[in-house]
């Protein structure tokens, strides 16, 4: 481990709009169409504990992470890891982190850190969480937990196990305008939800490489909309139907499975008759078109994409906005991704539920799963169909079993995912922020009570 010439330093900046509360953070007269969520104010507080996290991964997702865990009160990075250790020193020189390694594992078990954001590439995923619990280390994970649905199980039990926090990093939950759909579901601006439509359309389509072996259009691209049907609906969803084609990279079609795919539409069914209809694509000529509506019993809540700027241009042949809308993700979401960093810092820093669990990040998983099969099979798919797959000889060894495998001595099927999984060793982490405890906090927010205990 090398040491870089750099001081840590730590910016007292207290964000206003999260979708969990801030402890020892007044929100006064918050209106619902409040500010930016990057809006801040200087707050000190002398009883809060100071938290040292380390972060494994110097790449794109991890710079913009590092950038906003500076950013987050009481909270200051002291190591970070990357496989090309210049990454890392660099890394390291820009953000005051005064430790830098090529080996994660010196990240996970350095006895200063106690929490780790995980920004590798997912196919380390599941052996760092494991190894953060291991070490009785806090995780942050970029999604997916894992590829594959029994080591996914095993991750999340291994926190559980541990009595560490997990949260998952689907940062559209945190992006301003799909969030503000969000607070007008939870404050019935517009009724009782009948209908949820979502688009996602890349501007461009990814090189071949990055197709093959990616795990296919549902898992890599719409688990995002999937997840953000069933945050919107607030209830866990039913059965999916979905279908796939190919009109912008016919060099795909060669792949297996929904890889083969560029274009996709999913209809989901929820309780209650309501149901949400999805469609992506992986290329969108006009920059970003990632959209969200929602039809209640009141009226109708929808969002328009987002630009770099508002300015328009008005002519004899042309009205319309003056640029494109964005057209690389990290533009996009980049209010997002640092909001969820500044929230699980807020979670680590007064000892709070996350507000995106694990049990979320399975669910997003099983619902990819589960599109992916109705594809291939042309039929709708009951999302309990692919939790029964699933069996675990403890909660740290769980596997998938074909439907023609003999069923092992003494397995009982699951239908629900939550049943898959262990309770945390540590009560106040079981709170689930990921649909019910959300509800709270959000209505909290929005009539400017303080979240204070």
């Amino acid at each position: 481990m090398k040491v870089a010439n750099n001081i840590v330093f730590t910016l007292f900046l207290g964000a206003t709009s999260l979708p969990c509360g801030i402890q020892g953070f007044a929100f006064t007269n918050v209106s619902p169409r409040r500010a930016s969520a990057l809006s801040m104010a200087a707050i000190e507080r002398d009883d809060t504990k100071e938290i040292k996290v380390g972060v494994i991964g110097a790449g794109r997702i991890g710079i913009v992470h590092l950038g906003a865990i500076n950013k987050a009160p009481n909270v200051t990075p002291v190591v970070i890891s990357n496989p090309t250790v210049s990454k890392a020193e660099a890394a390291a020189s820009q953000f005051n982190v005064p430790r830098f390694t090529s080996d994660a594992m010196d990240v996970i078990t350095d006895p200063e850190v106690e929490a780790v954001w995980i920004c590798s590439p997912s196919q380390f995923h599941a052996d760092q969480i494991k190894a953060c619990a291991a070490n009785g280390k806090h995780v942050f994970c970029e999604k997916p937990i894992a590829t594959d649905l029994g080591e996914t199980v095993e991750a999340i039990n291994a926190c559980n196990e541990a009595g560490v926090k997990l949260m998952i990093g689907l940062q559209r939950r945190f992006d301003p305008n799909f969030r503000r759909v969000k607070e007008a579901i939870l404050e019935k601006e517009v009724g009782q939800n009948i209908m949820i439509k979502l688009c996602s359309r890349d501007p461009s389509p990814p090189p071949f490489e990055y197709v093959k072996g990616g795990g296919g259009i549902f898992a890599d691209m719409a688990v995002h909309d999937l997840d953000m049907s069933r945050f919107l609906a607030g209830e866990d969803p039913i059965e999916i139907l979905a279908v796939g084609s190919t009109h912008i990279d016919k060099s795909i079609e060669v792949l297996d499975g929904s890889e083969k795919y560029d274009t996709a539409s999913c209809i989901v069914r929820y309780p209650d008759g309501v149901t949400a209809m999805i469609d992506v694509c992986r290329q969108s000529s006009y920059g970003y078109d990632q959209r969200a509506e929602v039809l209640g019993t009141k009226g109708m809540i929808a969002t328009d994409n987002v630009y770099p700027n508002t300015a328009k241009i008005f002519k004899s042949d042309f009205t319309g906005n003056a640029d494109m809308p964005y057209d690389f993700f990290l533009s996009r979401y980049n209010e997002a991704y640092v909001t969820e960093t500044i929230a699980f810092c807020e979670s680590l820093v007064n000892d709070t539920p996350v507000p995106c669990t694990g049990e979320d990040g399975l669910v997003a998983l099983i619902m990819s799963i589960a599109a992916d099969k109705s594809a291939a099979e042309n039929r709708w798919v009951p999302f309990r169909e692919i939790v029964e797959q699933v069996y675990c000889a403890s909660p740290t060894e769980c596997e998938l079993l074909a439907q023609s495998e003999l069923f092992p001595e003494g397995f009982k099927p699951v239908g629900e995912p939550a049943d898959l999984l262990v309770p945390n060793t540590n009560p106040k982490y079981e709170q689930s922020m990921g649909l019910g405890g959300i509800k709270g906090a959000w209505k909290k927010l929005v009539s400017g009570q303080s979240q204070e205990s």
